[in-house]
């Protein structure tokens, strides 16, 4: 988006701000209770990549906002209950914390979509310390671990989630023999990573690597070059693909030099939603995205819907839009949520972050859903995906892992 500066949206569904006034219905247990949410967004500059057959949507993550404002809004108005939206939109390379401090656009409950520095510079200023920010697109480790803050909770999922669901469903397949092709750069690295740690993990070897250079144009070369990777590796099961951007996996496919299954950035994907996900009502919910967006949900989509939820949830539950009752109320073990995964999501007290079931899919089906059967938990069958208590070097939420949940 073509800006100098920070651009409040507007218009149609990209509406800066978007108000639904709860229905007083009269019940004696309703509470006037006006809730306001702050969606701020960093937008991402175009990824240069060798396809374009993908391209990002515009609305990505709020129009999930905006579906999940819809949903508090029906029970809201049999409560009294007020929810609004204020989406605040900066432009490639904005320094966020700065300019919300300019524009007055960070409130008290706040979903941000943004990198990893400035998620942690917007959760520290001094005016938001006592604010409830949630994180709805930064999947980075260190941000449930040594860099973690007590005012920020997490919807997006950690990477390490996803790419253990994705080892869970190897393992339970036999598919124990991985060949990684790893890009370049840092985000592929750190995807590469965590596939080892999940590899470790769960008892799968990755036999063979190669990197990926980006030199040449696989939409002419891919028959003659992938190939070539590829013969070398040691006897595989399948092809574990490092490609954070979606630049080049998809010309992996079909392409190696012995027939086997490509995965993680393409074929067999570990993600937390999907198109293809049908039981448990999410159909419904991907109609209902569907009529408001007219595209399909996506991750990110479904972790900002997840965001306004959980303040949908508490709000109803406590009667309070204050973010510390909130907070308390979503780390406690009274609190989870019905998210159409087939098991309810609650929050990790010892980091923030939502634990919740990965789908791990194929283009047109649900191959499994993480944490699958025979993979248990002391805890909780979800904590065997991503950081658990005992790994996790995140200390802001100590004295909520006391109080157990």
């Amino acid at each position: 988006m073509a800006s100098t500066g920070p651009v409040p949206m507007r218009g149609g569904i990209l509406g800066s701000v978007l108000t639904v006034a709860g229905l007083l219905v009269g019940a004696a247990q309703a509470q006037d209770v006006k809730v306001q949410v702050t969606y701020l967004r960093v937008e991402e500059p175009p990824a240069v990549v060798l396809s374009n057959l993908d391209p990002i949507p515009e609305d990505r993550g709020i129009a999930g906002a905006q579906l999940g404002l819809a949903d508090n809004a029906t029970t809201g108005q049999f409560m009294g209950h007020a929810y609004a939206l204020d989406v605040v939109s900066f432009p490639p390379g904005s320094d966020a914390a700065a300019e919300a401090v300019r524009l007055g656009a960070a409130g008290q409950l706040v979903l941000t979509d943004m990198g990893l520095g400035d998620q942690l510079s917007v959760a520290d200023l001094p005016g938001l310390a006592q604010a409830l920010i949630f994180n709805v697109s930064a999947e980075d480790a260190v941000l449930r671990n040594r860099q973690c803050r007590a005012n920020l909770l997490h919807t997006a999922s950690e990477l390490r989630m996803r790419t253990d669901a994705l080892m869970q469903v190897l393992l339970a397949k036999r598919w124990t023999k991985a060949a990684l092709i790893e890009g370049e750069g840092p985000e592929n690295a750190a995807l590469a990573e965590a596939y080892r740690a999940s590899a470790t993990k769960f008892g799968i070897k990755i036999v063979s690597t190669a990197a990926w250079s980006e030199a040449g144009d696989l939409r002419r070369n891919a028959s003659q070059e992938v190939p070539l990777l590829t013969q070398k590796f040691k006897d595989h099961h399948v092809v574990l693909v490092a490609d954070a951007a979606d630049d080049f996996a998809r010309y992996i496919e079909h392409n190696t030099w012995v027939p086997r299954p490509v995965i993680g950035s393409t074929g067999l994907r570990a993600l937390t939603w999907d198109r293809v996900l049908e039981q448990w009502g999410a159909a419904q919910l991907q109609s209902r995205f569907q009529a408001l967006a007219g595209r399909d949900m996506g991750p990110r989509d479904f972790a900002a819907w997840a965001a306004m939820r959980v303040i949908g949830e508490a709000v109803t539950r406590t009667g309070s839009a204050d973010p510390q009752v909130i907070r308390d109320y979503v780390l406690s073990p009274d609190f989870e949520l019905a998210a159409f995964l087939g098991r309810p999501v609650s929050f990790r007290t010892w980091n923030g972050q939502l634990r919740q079931p990965i789908p791990v899919v194929n283009a047109r089906a649900v191959v499994g859903v993480a944490p699958l059967d025979g993979f248990e938990h002391a805890r909780n069958p979800l904590d065997s995906l991503g950081t658990d208590a005992p790994e996790t070097t995140c200390t802001e939420f100590e004295t909520a892992m006391k109080e157990g949940n």
